[in-house]
């Protein structure tokens, strides 16, 4: 089946899922359905013979779960034995209900922690040898004793060809629930770890998507992308175009048709100022031999279970590279990204913003809303009418304004307030441009009354903006910063 057939079929059948896990899109918070922890540790449930109505399994099956994961670990058996093992606890956690996962990860969790007595000894050790010519053993046996037999029990699960994808997927489901049981807080902790060691970029594979890629890879792209839907045979083919599109992503060879982050890529010769031409199956194509830009114009993550797992810095940095190898005359690269969370956070600051206008703008604000001095509720629901705002817009200029200093000035912890600009900002990349209207969708007015961002990946000053990020200045143009309210 080609791709179009296949796609053609998928649209009649109804067929739609997404999974909107990109750095250019807002974090999920935990599930509604997440399944509720026992109030009782599982050591207490062990010893008895009935289960209470919060408990999944019963004491007998949670005895037997636990001996199937201490079998895993069995230091008499091989790494392929316990490969083995773990492979049919993998199917059995499979063919569970959610509040039976639950159980299987609070065993993973209370019964398989480093040994407390062995980890204080070392500590103590450690301690003492500092500055002592026993201070690099001291250290060694302390490394050692960190090591929990929870990692040798996950790094088991991985022997099995399909280690990988169970454990990414375990921790999918592990992390909504991480709130409210603060128990499972130590495995996350080591899947993480263990992730940033496997999912390394010196093991990743970047690879071009094309439309002569398999059915079922792009079946993936469609399901996986979260910034702007896929909505069409015609739209797919037209982003994996030959001529002026590109896109890309990171492979891992334990998930070999499985992207973990792709990017989708527009050749033009300018920096654009909206979603809709780029996505216009009916524009004129630039040829690529003439084009002098290229517009990162949408990221997306695809496994929530590599959560903290960054790579998309290096995405970036590999898909340039690729780029001016192939198109020398490339020179500007930047994105056309969403600002997910500005409309929220203009509900909430909108009135500590007031003070911080001139006497004119302030009049000219109070005159359109009625009511002088202007209230935030009132410009809060004159805004709501962006789309018709023309240039000149008293209205119109303070939302760009707002925007400006929610990307340029808001920080939470040090950082940038909005996802996407946490994202591009840690990256290095400046904040270029406002666009009004560059996503007139109604996605776009939800997030950010229709406003889009540039953001620019200047290659020679990517490490000089980090250190400012690190300082607590974020990057941004001369056009951004003229944008900033005067400081109260």
């Amino acid at each position: 089946m080609s791709a179009t057939e296949w796609f053609q079929a998928r649209l009649r059948s109804g067929e739609k899922s997404k999974v909107p896990v990109a750095p250019e899109s807002t974090a999920k918070g935990a599930s509604k359905n997440a399944p509720k922890p026992s109030a009782r540790a599982t050591a207490e449930r062990l010893q008895v013979t009935l289960r209470k109505a919060d408990e999944a399994l019963s004491p007998r099956a949670l005895r037997r779960v636990l001996a199937d994961l201490q079998a895993v670990i069995d230091p008499r058996v091989s790494e392929v034995e316990g490969g083995r093992r773990a492979h049919a606890i993998a199917v059995a956690y499979a063919a569970a209900t959610p509040e039976e996962r639950r159980d299987y990860w609070a065993l993973m969790s209370e019964h398989f922690a480093a040994d407390a007595q062995k980890l204080k000894t070392a500590r103590d050790q450690h301690q003492a040898a500092v500055g002592t010519p026993d201070e690099g053993q001291a250290e060694l046996r302390l490394r050692r004793a960190l090591v929990s037999p929870r990692m040798r029990l996950l790094q088991r699960f991985a022997v099995e060809p399909e280690g990988m994808r169970f454990l990414v997927d375990l921790r999918s489901d592990l992390l909504p629930c991480l709130k409210a049981d603060k128990r499972l807080l130590a495995l996350d902790a080591e899947l993480e770890h263990l992730f940033s060691t496997w999912f390394d970029v010196a093991f990743l594979e970047l690879r071009r998507i094309d439309w002569d890629s398999p059915a079922s890879l792009i079946e993936k792209l469609i399901r996986y992308e979260a910034v702007h839907d896929i909505k069409s045979w015609s739209d797919v083919k037209n982003r994996l175009d030959d001529s002026d599109r590109r896109c890309y992503g990171f492979f891992h060879p334990r998930l070999p048709n499985e992207p973990l982050i792709f990017v989708e890529v527009a050749l033009v010769d300018r920096i654009s100022d909206g979603i809709t031409p780029l996505l216009d199956e009916a524009a004129v194509p630039v040829l690529p031999a003439k084009a002098t830009t290229a517009i990162f114009y949408s990221i997306s993550n695809t496994q929530n279970g590599l959560r903290g797992v960054s790579f998309g810095d290096s995405l970036i940095k590999r898909v340039v590279e690729t780029l001016q190898d192939e198109l020398p005359r490339l020179k500007t690269f930047a994105t056309l990204s969403p600002i997910p969370g500005f409309r929220t956070w203009l509900a909430r600051n909108a009135a500590e913003l007031l003070p911080r206008l001139d006497e004119k703008r302030e009049a000219e604000l109070g005159r359109l809303v009625g009511s002088l001095p202007p209230t935030a509720e009132r410009l809060l629901a004159a805004v709501d009418a962006a789309t018709t705002f023309e240039a000149k817009s008293p209205l119109r200029q303070w939302l760009m304004q707002a925007a400006a200093e929610y990307l340029g000035r808001a920080l939470v912890d040090g950082t940038p307030a909005d996802p996407v600009a946490r994202f591009h900002l840690g990256n290095g990349a400046r904040v270029e441009r406002l666009n009004w209207a560059g996503d007139p969708s109604p996605k776009g007015q939800k997030q950010s009354y229709g406003l889009m961002v540039n953001y620019l990946y200047d290659l020679k000053r990517l490490d000089k903006h980090r250190t400012w990020l690190a300082d607590g200045k974020v990057a941004v143009s001369g056009d951004i910063e003229s944008l900033f309210f005067k400081k109260g």
